[in-house]
């Protein structure tokens, strides 16, 4: 049987699953199968992975269900002690599963091992990096903070412990990896490998962009979370609620719609300063926030768009 197990949930992927499959087949560590869940995908995708001929690909087909129950179906079929999932369209470094394999290994009491996440566009091209943590052992106190795993496409993870927790709940959309993060550290401790293995890709039509939708979903995940935390914890609720919805004004921002987007957002910035008047002696990302709502309630969508791209240019 293999060591190792990686994930990965299609539907409609016959753009990105070629350089994806690649940036597994070109892992060091090679005792892996790939379990391909084909979730109802319309496209060529299928067709594709036909064309590759490495016995370690296993393709199972299903009625579109979503990313969450496609996971659950690829840990149902795992062999491996440790399973990896990879969506279609992230990519990893070669040396990722053998280091992340490697710590694990030497942290016997941890069931998750994770890296650092740089952010790529559509076409592969670096964005920036995502936040950078080290943190090793309890892991729960900073994720009820932030998700600082940031996508599925990150961690090696003890399959025993997966199935502990049950693995990803399916009425979670949006959040689902946070969600699975922070069940995981409320029982076990993680180990971190401080170095970029993965890379994110950011599309304009992600599912995080739907802000209604990721909000009511996020504060669910958090609510739980917060259930399961003991009483030395619950003083950091006040100052996740604010970081949630700070993220969410900006995320309102990042791919302007129309006014309707300039609305959410100022809603957003409303509830996080009123949940923590703190942030007041922060005047820079409130001013930040302020100018680019008055720039999307202000200005013809096109126009917005380019402002907001110069400041953004400017602003690397």
């Amino acid at each position: 049987m293999p060591l190792i197990s990686v994930i990965i949930p299609l539907y409609n992927s016959e753009k990105t699953i070629i350089e994806t499959l690649e940036s597994v087949f070109r892992q060091t560590f090679s005792d892996f199968e790939i379990i391909a869940i084909n979730d109802g995908s319309k496209d060529s995708t299928l067709n594709i992975l036909a064309t590759i001929k490495d016995p370690r690909l296993k393709v199972f087909s299903y009625p579109n269900a979503g990313i969450s129950p496609s996971r659950n179906r690829g840990i149902s079929h795992a062999e491996g002690e440790f399973i990896a999932f990879l969506d279609h369209d992230d990519l990893w470094t070669p040396d990722k599963l053998e280091l992340q394999l490697k710590a694990l290994q030497e942290n016997p009491d941890a069931a998750v091992a994770y890296s650092w996440v740089d952010l790529i566009d559509e076409s592969s091209q670096f964005i920036r990096p995502h936040n950078r943590y080290s943190v090793s052992g309890d892991a729960f106190p900073k994720l009820l903070l932030d998700n600082i795993i940031h996508t599925a496409s990150n961690p090696l993870i003890r399959k025993s412990a997966l199935i502990e927790v049950g693995g990803f709940d399916e009425s979670v959309f949006g959040p689902e990896d946070w969600d699975l993060f922070l069940r995981l550290a409320a029982r076990y401790h993680f180990v971190a490998v401080p170095q970029t293995q993965v890379f994110f890709r950011m599309t304009a039509t992600s599912a995080s962009t739907n802000i209604a939708r990721q909000e009511t979903q996020t504060l669910k995940v958090i609510e739980r979370a917060f259930s399961l935390a003991p009483e030395s914890l619950q003083h950091l609720r006040k100052h996740t609620i604010t970081k949630i919805y700070m993220y969410l004004t900006f995320k309102a921002l990042e791919v302007p719609s129309g006014r309707q987007n300039g609305l959410i957002a100022a809603r957003c910035l409303w509830i996080a300063v009123k949940n923590d008047p703190a942030l007041f002696g922060k005047p820079k990302n409130i001013l930040v926030a302020l100018f680019k709502i008055v720039v999307v309630l202000i200005l013809p969508l096109q126009q917005a768009k380019e402002l907001l791209k110069k400041v953004k240019e400017l602003k690397r």
